[in-house]
């Protein structure tokens, strides 16, 4: 299977705004990365023009055509927007320069809209249809294929420009291969299935190959050429109303109007049963094919475009004579538009509602709709969770709120006491133990200067140090109690923290053994001295027993001594 449209992993930063942009919800977070659901995409391109790390992946067949290219006989299908992409007012350009790269021959593909219009010209004026839906692009009729099957008897049953023009091209040319040249995703699923396009470029891909080839439209441009063609209004077709323009009358009995952009498409077929007698021209783009997800960025964007494009059509109808068009014969341009269905899991409400429970959204008023995780509803995000498109911890506010509580209770719980403080040493967070072993009576002394409960001067120097400090005894004469200090100065000047273990219970115990010890040490010297009176009146009787008595207890004594010393 083909993954025409995807996101790098590497550059994705598990921001949820391209699942938020998507008209329709075709994208699953998997290991905190955007995944394209491929059967519910309707490859707009649109999650990859607001990705803000340009993660897009658009699969490229540029390989495959350079193949057909080296086998020869290869015709391009050029969209008419290659005008605004590669700033050209002259089709002959493009030609020539595609000839370089190997291609036989190029057409514009507003040859096969042309007849795409003359079939909706035919169909209107039969005034059988309650609405008329174009059919030209392809992101639109796969919207309406998947989303909105009671638009389907409203869509019309007709090619696309470039599968028409193309049929045009194979009846001319039976051996040729043709490959589209556009700034469309949606046309690369579109001529996988039809079977009569070998190849889709898109104008990425297209510019890509001139500078690789060392190919300079600016100076190819320089170059005499002759004009070609004829009048033919559809070159309208890539701004918006184009297709509307390239109508000579329009058609009694139908309001004419355009639709630009996958939201605004949804909301006219949501409610499309509610309107009659409507020809709407439907591009899933905003701004229509100039403005695809994969043209080429130019100043002044999608105005400047439709300028560019109007300038093209007009200097056309001004430099050709009019006549009437002659529709194709034995080429069928019908095609049928089939209900497609997507593979979801459809949850029942219970366990929509366990779902919900798991991120605390048990009654109405937890349902925040936020949209943080790119679901328009708690709902929706429950319906994706259960179908495996998204992960419970996608929910911001539940994440937060879990976040604040666990760093509340690890604070509050903790045996240390915890104390953190901004710039200017006022207290922002501070916990029981803390407030115990600095005396503390007040409920709240959020925002006071810890000044006022301790001496500041340890947090003082960490801060014009920028330098932590690691246990540091200190006596806290307020309460009695020793602590050992720690405080951690935080990244890019935020404050700072201090723990402060409660060491009074060990303190006291050295001072009592340090007590004990010279007590111990007292008694032992006057035990000596008492031995040693009793030893020079005994001296004569114990002889050399007196001077070893003395030895042993001096030595007992300097080893009493000597521990006090190493203490």
């Amino acid at each position: 299977m083909i993954n025409y449209l995807d996101f790098k992993d590497a550059r994705c930063k598990d921001c949820y705004k391209c699942l938020r942009e998507c008209p329709v919800k075709a994208i699953k977070v998997v290991d905190h990365h955007a995944k394209i659901i491929d059967s519910r995409c309707i490859l707009c391109g649109h999650c990859t023009e607001v990705c803000p790390q340009n993660a897009k992946s658009v699969h490229t067949e540029r390989g495959e055509v350079e193949k057909l290219l080296a086998g020869g006989n290869v015709i391009a299908s050029v969209a008419p927007s290659f005008v605004s992409s590669f700033d050209l007012q002259d089709f002959n350009v493009m030609k020539l320069a595609l000839g370089r790269l190997g291609f036989a021959d190029a057409e514009e593909t507003s040859i096969g809209a042309r007849e795409v219009t003359a079939q909706y010209k035919k169909l209107l004026e039969a005034h059988t249809y309650k609405n008329f839906i174009t059919s030209c692009c392809p992101a639109v009729n796969t919207l309406i294929e998947l989303y909105y099957p009671k638009a389907l008897a409203y869509l019309a049953p007709v090619d696309t420009p470039m599968i028409a023009h193309a049929k045009m091209i194979r009846k001319r040319h039976p051996d040729a291969k043709v490959v589209f040249i556009g700034p469309c995703i949606a046309k690369k699923r579109e001529a996988h299935e039809s079977g009569v396009v070998d190849g889709v470029l898109t104008f990425e891909d297209l510019a890509a190959m001139f500078e690789d080839k060392g190919i300079v439209l600016s100076e190819i441009a320089r170059l005499p050429s002759k004009a070609t063609g004829g009048v033919n209004r559809a070159k309208y077709y890539p701004i918006s109303r184009g297709i509307i323009k390239s109508f000579e009358n329009y058609i009694d009995g139908y309001e004419f109007v355009a639709v630009d952009g996958a939201e605004k498409c949804k909301e006219v077929l949501e409610n499309i049963e509610s309107i009659s007698g409507m020809f709407i021209e439907m591009n899933s783009c905003d701004s229509a094919c100039v403005n695809g997800p994969c043209s080429l960025a130019l100043k002044a964007g999608a105005l400047k475009a439709n300028a560019d494009i109007r300038k093209y059509v007009s200097r056309d109808l001004a430099e050709h004579s009019s006549a009437p068009y002659e529709e194709e014969k034995d080429i069928d341009f019908s095609c049928v538009h089939e209900r497609k269905r997507t593979e979801d899991f459809v949850p029942t409400d219970r366990q929509i509602a366990e779902i919900l429970a798991k991120t605390g959204k048990t009654k109405p008023e937890d349902m925040l709709n936020c949209g943080a995780c790119g679901y328009n509803t708690c709902y929706e995000k429950a319906w994706a969770v259960a179908n495996g498109y998204a992960n419970i911890d996608m929910c911001v506010p539940y994440m937060r709120a879990r976040a604040e509580s666990m760093s509340y209770e690890i604070i509050q719980t903790s045996p240390n006491g915890i104390v953190l403080l901004d710039n200017d040493l006022n207290i922002m967070e501070i916990n029981g133990k803390a407030k115990e072993l600095l005396g503390i009576k007040e409920y709240d002394v959020k925002g006071k200067g810890i000044f006022h409960y301790f001496n500041p001067t340890e947090f003082v120097l960490a801060q014009n140090d920028n330098k932590n400090i690691y246990n540091k005894k200190v006596y806290l004469e307020k309460t009695g109690s020793y602590i050992e200090l720690t405080i951690i100065v935080l990244k890019d000047n935020k404050g700072t923290y201090a723990v402060m273990k409660d060491i009074t219970q060990e303190t006291k115990s050295e001072e009592q053994l340090d007590k004990v010890k010279l007590e111990t040490l007292a008694t032992t010297d006057e035990v000596i001295k008492k031995q040693m009176r009793v030893a020079q009146e005994i001296a004569s009787l114990l002889g050399e027993t007196t001077a070893e008595t003395k030895v042993a207890l001096l030595k007992l004594k300097k080893t009493l001594q000597g521990e006090e010393e190493k203490k």
